[in-house]
């Protein structure tokens, strides 16, 4: 498979077939971690399954045991199909995205950020479930083991990138379009102490660079750049680089900035 080349999605099958022959060739490669991968992913039918099983395994602790997690998780797959799609289309945006990944096999094993949109996936199907207290449960979970704090009924599409991770914090009521990539220390925050609606909707497309705040109601459009630092308090339009403290538009308009993981600032 060619890696950092197109953001073109990869059909179910193609996925679970190159996962499947990466885990067969780090199993050789590194006999010491064969166990775990014959159970995490080849001895699985298929990625719904290989994901409950391993993110049960990094949950799992004296409050709740990995069979527990693996059955919620289960139950959330199958209720919901669209969710183990929004995986495969997060590990892709990551192995397209990220220069540092040359296969499938690292985000889903290793890539702290992935990990912890997959079981916010699972928070906010609990929470729309009205199972809002075992919802708090994983995204406290979260936040322990991952450093990522997202409200359970934030909204947050598929092919998203959390790139390295650390700090991302997300409110109750901010949105996250398609196709997006975020970096670590980002805030998708409020401006104070109001209730409601009170947290940035981003669009489509956006790239929100390291250390970002986004602060209040208020929305990013389709494509938008947000430079590293910057802290936005009103709308950002379409296509648009902001920067600063606080942010306003630099430059001309930006092309894919969260496809091409462009941080630069115009000259």
């Amino acid at each position: 498979m060619s890696t950092n080349e197109t953001d073109t999605d990869l059909s179910s099958e193609a996925l679970w077939a190159q996962l499947r022959f990466e885990a067969r060739e780090a199993s050789r490669d590194e006999p010491a971690l064969s166990s775990y991968l014959d159970a995490a992913i080849l001895n699985q039918p298929g990625l719904a399954c290989a994901l409950a099983f391993h993110l049960a395994e990094k949950l799992s602790d004296r409050r709740m045991t990995a069979l527990q997690i693996k059955e919620i998780f289960h139950q959330a797959y199958e209720d919901d199909p669209a969710i183990v799609r929004a995986a495969e289309r997060d590990m892709h945006a990551v192995l397209t995205r990220d220069p540092a990944c040359f296969k499938l096999l690292q985000p889903f094993l290793f890539f702290k950020g992935f990990a912890a949109l997959q079981v916010y996936r699972i928070s906010h199907w609990l929470w729309r479930s009205q199972r809002e207290i075992l919802a708090y449960h994983f995204q406290s979970s979260v936040s322990e083991l991952f450093q990522v704090d997202i409200h359970p009924a934030t909204q947050i599409g598929s092919g998203v990138m959390f790139d390295h991770s650390t700090g991302i914090t997300m409110g109750e009521t901010a949105v996250v379009g398609d196709d997006c990539s975020i970096l670590q220390g980002v805030t998708l925050g409020g401006t104070g102490k109001e209730t409601g609606d009170r947290h940035p909707k981003i669009g489509k497309g956006v790239l929100v660079s390291v250390g970002a705040k986004v602060l209040g109601n208020i929305t990013v459009g389709d494509g938008a750049k947000i430079a590293a630092g910057s802290v936005v308090l009103q709308n950002v339009e379409s296509l648009c680089t902001v920067a600063g403290v606080p942010a306003s538009p630099v430059g001309g308009p930006c092309a894919e900035a969260a496809r091409n993981m462009d941080q630069t600032l115009p000259d």
